[in-house]
């Protein structure tokens, strides 16, 4: 039954893959839509998979933009390693930002995380130098995929750059359902639902919450390396906490413990504010309005109100009453 889960999930990743050039005309805005769907990913990992809040997620994704923009201004490495490279310092970065995160629970693990976004980003406003300062780092290149000298893929054009983004968007989250899927993934639930009874049967529940973080950490630097090449810039606002807390919306809004659902949240987030910024300048309130109605009356976000419209569907078409009312009668 699990298995016939996450090929459903699977199936519906890869339809929104090929749906998003057939709905629309820039090819701009639906990489960004899977862009962040990838930062989501990371995100739900933690919050809806182990059940921590970080507000740390906009370091790491701050880190992979500076870190494939300087590799790509600077060293001209190929394409595939600058990618690479920066899911590895997003990982570090991770990994160090969760050694001292993970040691204490509830507020005061959710203020470490944001203490360290807030350190990161004074650290990348110092460092001119390195990170442009408030500038950013200007001019970052989209070269070509390449091997071995020999060109595959040009990245010249929008269009392009999205299947490339859609590739490696449907690779990763193929790798992320084996991994919640997999004795690991169950750990982390059982850790999210009861972490004191997982350390009473045995499990190293410190390592668990590393390993989550380190992971991650990796996949949230590979959208904001993303990011970086599709905009040509890497901004300091990249690495401030209101990268996290729009990572965070998003996750929420798409629902939590459920990785398709962050490619709802991510795109009706992208989509809903690309529209909404041409109709009203202060859009953000509207959005306010929205997370309190999600608070409110969708906690398990879209996804959750989309199971419930699909039972309520098929109870209605077998002519029974849905199991909820079974139970309150």
């Amino acid at each position: 039954m699990t298995r016939l889960k996450s090929h459903a999930q699977l199936l519906l990743a890869l339809a929104v893959v090929l749906l998003l050039p057939l709905c629309m005309q820039s090819g701009s805005l639906a990489a960004e839509v899977l862009i962040y769907a990838l930062a989501v990913l990371g995100c739900n990992l933690l919050l809806g998979f182990t059940g921590l809040l970080s507000f740390g997620q906009g370091i790491f994704f701050g880190l992979g933009s500076y870190a494939v923009g300087i590799l790509l201004t600077r060293t001209g490495i190929p394409l595939p390693l600058a990618l690479l490279a920066a899911m590895a310092v997003g990982a570090l970065a991770a990994t160090l930002v969760g050694w001292f995160a993970i040691r204490q629970r509830g507020t005061y693990f959710v203020m470490l995380t944001l203490a360290f976004a807030q350190m990161f980003y004074f650290l990348a406003y110092s460092l001119p130098d390195l990170t442009g300062g408030d500038n950013g780092l200007l001019d970052v290149p989209r070269p070509p995929l390449a091997v071995g000298g020999l060109e595959i893929l040009p990245l010249d054009s929008p269009w392009r750059f999205y299947g490339f983004v859609a590739g490696c968007f449907l690779a990763v989250f193929w790798l992320l359902l084996r991994v919640t899927n997999s004795v690991f993934g169950r750990t982390l639930l059982a850790i999210r639902d009861n972490e004191a009874r997982a350390t009473a049967v045995g499990y190293n529940v410190r390592m668990f919450k590393l390993a989550a973080f380190a992971i991650s950490g990796a996949v949230t630097a590979l959208a904001g390396a993303f990011l970086a090449m599709m905009t040509g810039i890497a901004p300091l606002s990249s690495i401030e906490y209101h990268s996290s807390e729009m990572i965070l919306v998003m996750t929420v809004i798409g629902g939590t413990g459920n990785l398709f659902a962050s490619v709802l949240g991510s795109a009706f987030y992208v989509l809903f504010a690309d529209w909404l910024s041409t109709l009203w300048p202060r859009w953000l309130m509207l959005l306010g309005f929205l997370l309190i109605a999600v608070s409110l009356f969708m906690q398990k976000g879209l996804w959750g109100l989309g199971e419930r419209i699909w039972l309520a569907l098929r109870h209605r078409a077998g002519g029974t009453e849905p199991a909820a009312k079974e139970t309150n009668a």
